[in-house]
């Protein structure tokens, strides 16, 4: 018969108990000898009503996310006095959230010196030129499929395109001229970023996903003419970023398709000789998404040069930059 193990009984051994670690023994160094990343001299200073903006930027904690937003405006700033590239590549809720006034006005003092813009920007800068409001109520509009359907939106934007492409026109380039030549047409047109880059001279370059945007759902649309037009504003917006040498790519609220456009922009400019060696590259939005991250902070800058981020609402820290901007460049 097989053996059977005996139970433990009460007046069994019970396991040893490991021992505390004995730590009258440690080392030890004084505190002065210690490095620390926060001092008191980067405390926040206690807000007076009446101050001006400059004496604000001041005033914030010279910590984290406010010494990135500094290092941003410095480079910035610096790009601009040495004549460098700045771009601003773009998704549309910035124009929905009403900074395309701040971004006209960086254009107009040149300091960004090209704009590049997923094929939503278009959608917004355009309604908000022709009729003073845009951004329509998804949720409220898909279940009668009423969503998308405006007829101006749809029939002038893609009339625009087709006329830019028998001309040669990129995108950018076609709606902006097309914006800017009917003045009566677009009484708001100050606030377009598509006019003002034509009237300024400056690269507007728009890249489209075929089947993203509502003016592809339009029997106007015209898939040679949007596609041929794209790809002019990549191969255009590729020779901006071939010359950033020194220059500021700043992604603003795109998530997918301008960090993929400009990481290939990046490579297009590399493969035909431009080292970019030393470039800054900025993510700005509310969320961190992966594509922004990899291919505007991370990847362009490991060969040499330096990505940041800053995580915040379009509303608060894009005006929050092109203030810090704008002060740095006052030689306060």
């Amino acid at each position: 018969m097989p053996t059977r193990r005996k139970r433990p009984t009460a007046a069994s051994t019970p396991p040893a108990i490991i021992r505390p670690i004995d730590a009258s023994r440690l080392k030890t160094y004084p505190l002065q000898r210690r490095h620390s990343k926060v001092q008191v001299s980067n405390f926040a200073k206690v807000w007076t009503k009446g101050r001006s903006f400059a004496r604000f930027l001041d005033s914030l904690p010279d910590i984290l996310a406010v010494k990135t937003l500094r290092e941003v405006a410095k480079a910035i700033a610096k790009a601009h006095r040495n004549g460098k590239p700045v771009i601003v590549g773009m998704g549309a809720h910035v124009v929905k959230v009403g900074l395309g006034p701040l971004l006209v006005d960086l254009m107009e003092r040149g300091i960004v010196t090209a704009l590049a813009m997923n094929g939503a920007v278009i959608i917004h800068d355009f309604e908000l030129a022709f009729m003073g409001h845009t951004s329509e109520e998804v949720d409220a509009e898909i279940d009668s499929g009423r969503f998308g359907m405006a007829e101006e939106t749809g029939r002038m934007l893609n009339e625009a395109i087709t006329l830019g492409m028998k001309e040669g026109q990129g995108l950018g380039e076609s709606l902006g001229s097309y914006i800017h030549r009917r003045k009566q047409l677009f009484p708001h047109r100050a606030t377009s970023l598509l006019a003002t880059g034509f009237r300024l001279g400056l690269p507007v370059t728009v890249h489209v996903a075929v089947g993203t945007d509502i003016i592809h759902m339009h029997p106007s649309a015209d898939g040679a003419a949007i596609g041929a037009g794209s790809l002019l504003d990549f191969r255009r917006l590729a020779a901006v970023v071939s010359e950033m040498e020194g220059g500021v790519y700043l992604n603003l609220g795109s998530a997918v398709i301008l960090p993929e456009v400009f990481l290939k922009a990046v490579s297009l400019g590399r493969n035909l000789g431009h080292p970019l060696t030393n470039i800054t590259t900025v993510n700005m939005d509310f969320l961190t998404h992966y594509r922004p991250m990899t291919n505007v902070v991370r990847r362009p800058t490991q060969k040499g040069g330096k990505g940041y981020a800053l995580t915040g609402h379009h509303e608060i820290m894009v005006p929050l930059l092109a203030a810090a901007v704008i002060e740095e460049l006052s030689g306060r």
